[in-house]
Parts: structure tokens; sequence; C-alpha cells
């Protein structure tokens, strides 16, 4: 076992002894020991009840003959950081709850790992490190949030949002405000519909990393707890087996898992974390390939922000095993993918139905018939930029409109909440990438605003940072190179000319390249916003939004 490193043999006598520290019994030392990684915390409210979670799993690896040794990570909750300085945290913290999974792991060498994240950067965080360590390992989420109630309208975190930019329009009061705050989250888990979170935990079931079940079982129901403890029974499999995260998340998986992003319409934030992800397992996942499996796969789920349906909702019409199950009546999903049941995919799939097509639509009759993300190239976004295509007004799918050029996110929130923004400005904000930032900040502040205003149908955003997965409308994003890089995103003007083209996959600045060139020449990078602490450094390794903003191994040096 990979743990007699630190517990077997004459030598390992002091080792054995702070173990009995701690209380542990050498019966339990003689098991295999199996790391927990639990990100409970008291902040963020998909893991508040993580601790429940966490004593299911170990529940269950003992039942199976093993040793749970439980160890903590840290987490933000992209909501409450949101449109404040805590933002820039948030994705560079996705790197350093890796680092700290891998420093726990190998500094005590477990024989597994059980994950337990649920928010945005932590999931993701979490697999890039199963995969870089590569040790039986298995991911069990704490499951999403139910919808909020008011009156008999369902509501969510994004409406709440949303009905800031109705108040500043006068399209709601503040005491119907404070009673849409006040039920809108009605309890632990992720948030309710299809945003980075819930994304993030469906798309780690279609890669093979979860149990069936993990991205839509509901925060509060005992069939979570369930399926906890039967991720901690199904860990000692792995282990008795020696099935590792690179056995399983191969190409064929990640393809898997794009596929099933595009039938559900997930967050534009997948495009930064899967292809971070697969890097740890020694895959390149090329920008285009979201674009090829796209075109090929039709949106089958109308989820919120864009639809009306919510992840309990989804988890009631079969969940992503049914979607799935749809998906390869087109050929679309590797059956012969393992997965951390032990089995291949097409064998989780057999006994699988959809339950509710009002949620799962069939692949003859989708909701569109190309997935849900898109990937727009020109000379405004050489490298790409990536759009929600899914959550889109028509009327916003080709669209020509004159530039209003922010330099940061909190200068374009308050130019839209003061009506300074009007239909046919396509709002551009820089400064905001990977590097820029620093940590490439959520702009749900502004298309919220955008949305709450009604000028959904009039206003597009684009941004070399990125919108949480909760954003709807014309929002574009990941605009690489970024501007802190002198990329083209750094030369667009006041009033000059945008032309987005969504079917055709282009974004374009309607500037000749004579005009470009001669504002490149004149062109400085700013000064950092962050000289010291983690954000410096962060900016310093830090590479492009198309990469997945992975950082390079040193200083100079690329991926």
């Amino acid at each position: 076992m990979r743990s007699d490193a630190m517990k077997k043999g004459l030598e390992k006598a002091p080792h054995r002894s702070l173990f009995k520290a701690m209380g542990y019994t050498q019966e339990e030392l003689n098991r295999p020991l199996i790391g927990i990684a639990n990100s409970v915390n008291e902040i963020i409210p998909g893991h508040v009840h993580l601790d429940k979670i966490a004593k299911a799993v170990k529940a269950g690896v003992r039942l199976a003959g093993g040793t749970p040794i439980e160890f903590s990570t840290i987490g933000v909750c992209d909501g409450i950081a949101m449109n404040h300085p805590g933002m820039r945290y948030s994705l560079a913290s996705r790197e350093l709850i890796a680092d700290s999974v891998e420093i726990m792991a190998t500094a005590h060498p477990f024989d597994a790992i059980v994950m337990i994240p649920n928010c945005d950067k932590i999931v993701p965080g979490m697999l890039m490190a199963a995969l870089r360590l590569n040790i039986p390992a298995i991911l069990i989420s704490g499951g999403p949030m139910l919808a909020g109630r008011l009156g008999q309208k369902p509501v969510d975190l994004i409406s709440v949002f949303e009905a800031v930019g109705g108040v500043k329009t006068g399209l709601l009061t503040e005491s119907e405000l404070q009673e849409l705050e006040d039920c809108a989250c009605p309890g632990c888990g992720s948030c309710a519909g299809m945003f980075t979170a819930n994304s993030m935990n469906c798309l780690t079931e279609a890669l093979g990393l979860a149990l069936p079940g993990n991205g839509t079982i509901p925060a509060v129901t005992a069939a979570r707890i369930r399926l906890a403890k039967t991720a901690g029974m199904q860990i000692m499999k792995l282990v008795n087996s020696n099935l590792l995260p690179r056995d399983i998340a191969t190409r064929k998986a990640f393809e898997n898992a794009i596929a099933v992003d595009m039938a559900l319409g997930c967050s534009t934030n997948t495009v930064l974390h899967v292809p971070a992800i697969a890097h740890e397992a020694g895959i390149d996942l090329d920008l285009q390939l979201f674009n090829e499996i796209s075109q090929r796969t039709p949106h089958l789920c109308s989820l919120r922000p864009a639809g009306a349906h919510f992840l309990q909702d989804l988890d009631a019409a079969g969940g992503v095993s049914a979607v799935m199950q749809e998906l390869t009546n087109k050929g679309l999903i590797h059956l012969d993918a393992a997965s951390v049941t032990g089995q291949s995919v097409g064998a989780n799939l057999q006994a699988v139905s959809i339950l509710d097509r009002t949620v799962i639509r069939s692949i003859e009759d989708p909701y569109h018939i190309e997935g849900g993300i898109a990937i727009l190239y020109g000379n405004l976004a050489p490298e790409g930029a990536v759009v929600k295509q899914s959550a889109v007004a028509p009327e916003m799918l080709v669209r020509k409109g004159r530039a209003r050029v922010f330099e940061s996110e909190s200068s374009a929130s308050e130019a839209i909440l003061d009506n300074r923004i009007h239909p046919g400005d396509v709002v551009v904000i820089r400064y905001e990438g990977p590097r820029g930032g620093p940590g490439m900040q959520e702009m749900l502040t502004p298309t919220a605003a955008i949305m709450g205003m009604g000028l959904g149908k009039d206003v597009a955003l684009i941004t070399d940072g990125r919108f949480s997965g909760g954003t709807q409308g014309a929002a574009i994003g990941h605009v690489s190179p970024e501007a802190a890089e002198g990329g083209p995103i750094a030369l667009v003007q006041e009033n000059d000319e945008i032309l987005i083209d969504i079917p055709n996959k282009k974004l374009q600045l309607l500037v000749d390249d004579a005009s470009l060139h001669q504002r490149l020449q004149s062109w400085r990078a700013p000064e950092p916003r962050v000289t010291q602490g983690y954000l410096a450094r962060y900016a310093h390794l830090v590479t492009s939004g198309a990469t997945g903003a992975v950082l390079k191994t040193h200083a100079g040096s690329g991926l």
C-alpha cells in the first residue's frame, strides 16, 4: 500500500506513535488510509453542510474496511466575493486548492482520496489535484440548493442580482427586493441553476470521476447522504482494483464531458476549467474542440439562467445519466469510457431512461440544434472568446454596435446602473483578464444589471474577464489575448463599431488593420494593479484564458 511509506516497518515506529497520539489504533493503521479532502466552511452556502457529507463518506469507508482521515481546503463563495476586490481571488484560488490537496496527499501518502467540494473553483481545483496525484480518487459534491419561492414563482440567486437593476429602473421597490433576498436562497447547496458549480459537478459525473447522481441530487435529501456513503465504499473498490484517475479521464472521457456540457447549456467557466483539468492529465484540449462538439451536439435542457428549470427538475427527470443516454441516440457518447463505478459508461447507462421530456428534450426536438457554448474568433479575439449562446436572445445573435469602453468592471457597472448605457451599445470591459485583473473577475453584476434594466435584447458586453454561470444575454468573455498582454481588446476606442456574429463564430472590431497597427504602436502596458502577495505571484505566472488560465511551471516558461 502507498501508505506503507509512513506506517510500516521498524523505522516507522515514530510515525505510528504520532498516529496513536491522535487516537488511531493499530488495527486502523493496518487498513488502507483514505484521505478525505473536505472543503467545509461557514462562508459558502454550498459548503456549510459538508461536515455531514464527510461523516457519511467516512462511514462508507469504514464499512468497506478502510480508515478515513479528513483534512481541509480553502474555498471562495463567488456570489459573496462578487463586485469587490475579493473576486480577484476566486479563479486564483483554484490553483491553491489543487496545490494544497497535492501537498496533503504527498506529505501524508494516502492510499486513495475522496474529494468533497461543491462550488465554483473548489470542484476543478480538486479534480486537478486528483489527476496530478493519480492515486485512486472519487469526487462527491454537496449537491445543489433547492429553488426558492416567492409566492407561486420559483426564484434563485440570479433573481436577486437582476432585481437590483429592476430597482434602479423603478420596476421593483426596495421592499420587494428585500422580500426576494429573504427567500431566493432557501438553504444549503450550490446555487440552484446551471451555474458554474452545478455545471462542474455535472461534468465530473460525465467525466467518470463521480458516481451517477453527483451533479443533480439536491443537497438536503437523504439520497445525497446515501450517495456519500456509497462513494466512501466505492473508493475501497478503486483501491483494490487500482483504477486510477488517468485511466478514467482519457480524451474520450473529456469529449463525453464536453458533449454533456453542450446538451445542458453549462456555464462558460467550463471552458476555463475543463482544459485546466485535462492539462493535469497530459491532454491538450484546444478551444476549437468545444466548437466542433457543440456543432454536432443539440441543446436538450433549458436550465436557469437561460430557461425555467432548476437542478432539482433535472434530477427528477433522470439527471446527467438520462442526458447521456439521450445523446447516445446520435452516437455522441463514448460508451467504452471508464468510470469510478468500475464499469464502462455504456454499462452505467443500460437501465437509464428519461422521466420528464419537458425537462430533457428528445434529440430530435432540441431547444437548439447546436450546443450551449460557442467559441468566437476574429481580429478582436484571435485566440478565441466564449459565449453561452443558448442564453442569448435571438435579436442579439448577430449585431453591430458602438463600443462603450471601460477599464474595469466597477466603472462599467456604475455606468450601467446610472443609465448611461443605451440600446445598440456594446460594453467593453478590459484589463480584467487572468493577468490584468489580476484573477479574471466574474462580471455578474453588470450583466445582471443589463438584464434587470430591460436591455438584454439591445446591449452586448465583451470582456477579457469572465462571467458567472448565472449570466445570460449577449455576454462574451475570455477574450484572448487579454488587454494586459497587448491583445486587440486593448486597442478598442469609444464609439468603434463591433460586429458580433454568433452563428458564424465571429467577433470583429470594424477598424482597418493600419489603424489598429498605429494604435498598437502607441499602446503601453498599464502598471500592475496588485504588486504584493499571492495575486502578484499569480499574475506573474498565469497563462491565457484560452489555455484554461493554468500557471506556468516556472517564471518565463510555457505550460
